[in-house]
């Protein structure tokens, strides 16, 4: 039962995102749409340091298997 959870900024593609992303996970996990859910969370530029960059990004390192070339640090 795969999850996915998306976070960043409002106003982008949603419903598209989460279709993409349900076919992507359906491939490769090779499971049933009806088991896979998308979650998407609405982060303010503002508060992605705080909310996701650092609990997420460096607070899960190990669990990463795709890191930012960014740094905001």
């Amino acid at each position: 039962m795969p999850h996915v959870i998306v976070k960043f900024h409002a106003g982008r593609l949603k419903a598209e995102l989460a279709a993409r992303l349900t076919r992507a996970v359906m491939d490769v996990v090779r499971c049933p749409e009806a088991a896979v859910s998308v979650g998407i969370e609405d982060v303010e530029p503002a508060d992605w340091v705080e909310q996701v960059y650092k609990p997420d990004i460096i607070g899960k390192a190990a669990t990463l298997y795709r890191r930012p070339g960014y740094d905001p640090l």
